[in-house]
């Protein structure tokens, strides 16, 4: 017997049908849903004619209906009933049934390299960016709410990019488990209080610095000057106590603010700090002693910039990647048991180190990692530290500082300083990267707080102080608001964490559709410095340091 449900779903399908029979390129998949990756863009039907799995690009313009009615692509689940209409290699709509008598087993759970941030070995795909894409816009859709909206959330589990354990509440280094500063939190406040959320502690005595925060196994790890030394310090995360601090070097002081600027990085039990001179060590998580300890500018004869080496190291496998520029060597992994070295690599321009730090990507096949440097973005093979690629085009003279932003098999790069951002695509063939420009633009000028990727659209705050989101695959500004400021931008359950550096912090829903924000508190107890830390979200907190001061509240619905 027919439902009216059932009606629906038909009549929508004999309406795709219809419309798609004038594309030559058009065709329909039908098949149960394997997996979906909203993040990457990725959907795995097993079809229903053969016992084979196929792999549809999804795309921000991809229509769904579930039994009938408008949905979204996070909503999909494997096992249910799906017809997929192609176009062009894209699916434009999805017809979907919440239930489906034969569901196939899940795909086991990968935890190899190929997981890191969220990219796969599919990731060498050419990305959909247009060979001309449209004209920039200077000012689109500035704010106010769409009448239209259509959420397109990633949901995503956690796997660590570093080779080490991290749960999906853990936040195990600097930008979090994948390096992108998406925090995979659910079940968050959607809307704040006048006052904001309700504080749950303020740790003090911390020091003075940068460092942001990371967490591991109840514990909360950042760094700071303290006197005349340079410290790790560890909390208890749910009280905001010290359980020890560790001397990592001498104490670090400049004229933009005291401290160091690096985050540390928790693996397997050890921590992993860099800070603001050079100086590198590797301590016990539980007891902070020293495991090994090393300065990278004095063993690779580099030299200091200007406001102090702020990268955060990252821990791959048995490597840690750092970047400590100069003519000995740009990039270095270390064996992160001993610190012993494992390959070098020199970038023939030789450039000093940026303010950036670096991700760990794999483009088919070919795992790499790339970080900024003073002279441009670089790409260096994992396996043995050979050079592959690089380019200047987002890259100004002083100082490069914003993480890169690996999405859909391509990197995303910005700076501030009047320069702005450049798009570049990457394929790799008998284990070598190459890469090419799809684009530049002076759109998003950022300068040190940091982009998110979700969905196709890149999220952050381009210089005097502008909140931006733009398609990525054509550079076209979706929206732009001023009203928070300069600032840093992580991401969780939907919504944008925007912590301007004046202070404020706000709560904006991470749509293309329009700027809407949900609340806003002036963080309390300002140290007189900007407020550069990036915002952290995990177990259900959100996470502000403003140098000597850590402040945690509780975000949670319920």
């Amino acid at each position: 017997m027919w439902t009216r449900t059932r009606i629906l779903c038909l009549l929508a399908f004999v309406a795709c049908v219809g419309t798609l029979s004038n594309t030559a390129s058009a065709e329909v998949v039908a098949g149960t849903v394997v997996s979906v990756s909203p993040r990457s863009n990725r959907l795995v039907i097993k079809l229903r004619s053969k016992e084979t799995n196929r792999s549809l690009r999804l795309s921000s313009d991809t229509r769904v209906l579930i039994d009938g009615k408008k949905g979204f692509v996070s909503r999909l689940k494997p096992g249910q009933s799906v017809y997929a209409f192609v176009s062009e290699s894209y699916v434009t709509r999805l017809n979907v049934k919440s239930t489906s008598a034969a569901t196939p087993k899940p795909e086991p759970k990968k935890t190899t390299s190929s997981s890191t941030l969220g990219s796969s070995k599919t990731s060498s795909a050419k990305p959909s960016t247009p060979s001309n894409p449209p004209p920039r816009t200077a000012s689109t859709g500035t704010s106010g709410r769409s009448t239209a909206r259509s959420r397109r959330f990633p949901t995503k589990s956690v796997e660590s990019t570093s080779g080490g354990s991290s749960s999906s509440s853990e936040w195990n280094q600097f930008r979090g488990p994948n390096r992108d500063n998406l925090s995979t939190e659910r079940g968050l406040l959607a809307s704040w209080p006048d006052q904001g959320p309700p504080q749950a502690w303020t740790a003090r005595g911390i020091g003075e610095g940068y460092s942001a925060i990371s967490i591991s196994n109840g514990r909360v790890y950042t760094m700071g000057n303290i006197g005349q030394e340079e410290k790790v310090v560890c909390l208890d995360l749910e009280t905001g106590r010290e359980v020890w601090s560790s001397t990592n070097g001498s104490a670090y002081r400049e004229g933009q603010g005291n401290g160091p600027r690096g985050t540390p990085s928790i693996v397997d039990g050890r921590v992993y700090s860099l800070g603001a001179n050079g100086d590198l060590s590797c301590l016990d998580a539980a007891s902070g002693q020293q495991h090994w300890r090393k300065n990278i500018l004095r063993e690779f004869g580099g030299s200091n910039i200007t406001w102090g080496i702020s990268e955060s190291v990252l821990v791959d496998g048995d490597k840690v990647i750092c970047t400590p520029g100069g003519r000995q060597a740009t990039m270095v992994a270390l064996n992160r048991m001993t610190g012993n070295v494992i390959w070098t690599a020199a970038v023939p321009t030789s450039p000093k180190a940026g303010y950036a730090s670096p991700i760990a990507i794999e483009v088919g096949g070919v795992r790499q990692y790339v970080n900024y440097t003073h002279g441009g973005v670089v790409g260096i093979r994992a396996s043995d530290g050979r050079v592959m690629w690089g380019h200047r085009e987002s890259s100004n003279g002083t100082a490069n500082c914003s993480t890169p932003v690996f999405y859909d098999g391509s990197i995303f790069t910005a700076s501030g300083y009047d320069t702005g951002g450049a798009l570049f695509r990457l394929q790799s063939r008998n284990g070598q990267t190459v890469s090419q420009v799809a684009y530049s633009t002076r759109e998003m000028k950022n300068h040190h707080g940091g982009m998110v990727a979700i969905n196709g659209y890149v999220y952050g705050s381009s210089d005097p102080g502008i909140l931006k989101c733009i398609e990525l695959r054509s550079n076209r500004v979706v929206w732009q608001n001023r009203s928070v400021g300069k600032g840093a931008v992580s991401y969780a359950d939907g919504h944008l964490y925007v912590r301007s550096e004046q202070g404020p912090v706000a709560l904006v829903e991470a749509t293309p559709d329009g700027y809407e924000e949900k609340g806003r508190f002036d963080q309390p107890q300002r140290s007189g410095r900007p407020s550069w830390s990036h915002p952290v979200i995990a177990n259900g907190k959100l996470f502000l340091r403003d140098m000597d001061n850590l402040l945690a509240y509780d975000i949670r619905a319920n």
